[in-house]
């Protein structure tokens, strides 16, 4: 009797568990119906005082007329967003993970100052460092091109603070394996830390890159000329217009996020990894 009672209240658990899950789900995915729903509307089902759950009619040439907008250069804004946001991604990986393995396992005097003084600069807010980085990279004659965009963020404070953390927990058997054999660091990062730990480098490699589409107030400054516009930038021009199309602005901003939602659909399952693993859950 007592089993059944219990198996009933499992199945109850269960059904209000799924319930709670979809409703939450539902919410989740609101904005992107509304999206969906405004971007291939027209205007007047946009702004009309009676809500439709679909438009009239599903409007694709809002697609074709967002990318032929001479206004906005929405393919070459979304082509300078992917670009800078892998090579930034990579840079990152590489970097700030060499730096925190170097921090971690190899030994000198000055590692833990070293590593402080980088943990430090975490606490200083970015609009502190703004100008300053601008001056620099005005200097070098970077304002408006690809390398003023993306030099500035190849390396990471937090990144490098998380991939410390991660591999002072990282089994030192397998190093000691590879140092009995004759491996540096150099080949041991290489051969045989990257190769296992492939889920905590895809998850900071998941937020890096989330980080670096969404940029805005850097690209804003740095990259006036079109030319050099990020797909941020291009989405801000809808709104500083002095009509504003709302077809347009609504099936941009789904095209937008697009690429991050697939890269989230794939790879959630890293990101979760990766925030169990550098412990910044608790």
């Amino acid at each position: 009797m007592a089993n059944i009672q219990r198996s009933g209240a499992d199945k109850a658990g269960s059904v209000i568990r799924y319930v709670v899950l979809g409703v939450g789900a539902l919410f989740f995915l609101l904005p992107f119906y509304l999206l969906l729903r405004n971007g291939l509307s027209t205007e007047a089902d946009i702004t009309s005082p009676t809500w439709k759950l679909f438009p009239s009619s599903l409007q694709w040439s809002n697609i074709t007329d967002l990318f032929n907008d001479p206004a906005v250069p929405m393919l070459r804004s979304l082509v300078n967003s992917l670009v800078i946001a892998v090579v930034q991604t990579i840079g990152v990986l590489v970097i700030s993970g060499l730096a925190g393995y170097g921090l971690a396992r190899i030994p000198f005097r000055y590692a833990n100052a070293v590593f402080y003084f980088i943990v430090a600069t975490l606490l200083i807010p970015a609009a502190v460092t703004f100008v300053p980085s601008f001056v620099l990279v005005s200097s070098l004659g970077w304002v408006s091109t690809l390398r003023g965009l993306i030099v500035p963020g190849l390396f990471q404070a937090f990144a490098t603070f998380l991939f410390r953390q991660y591999f002072l927990n990282f089994p030192r058997e397998l190093e000691e394996a590879a140092e009995l054999d004759g491996t540096a660091y150099w080949g041991t990062f290489w051969r045989i830390v990257v190769p296992n730990s492939k889920g905590f480098i895809a998850a900071i490699g998941t937020i890096t890159f989330i980080g670096s589409w969404n940029a805005f107030l850097w690209p804003l400054v740095i990259a006036p000329d079109q030319n050099s516009w990020t797909v941020q930038i291009a989405l801000s021009t809808f709104l500083t217009a002095q009509t504003i199309n709302l077809s347009e602005l609504f099936i941009a901003a789904a095209i937008a996020i697009l690429p991050l939602v697939i890269m989230f659909i794939f790879l959630q399952r890293w990101i979760v990894e990766g925030v169990e693993r550098s412990g910044i859950s608790e």
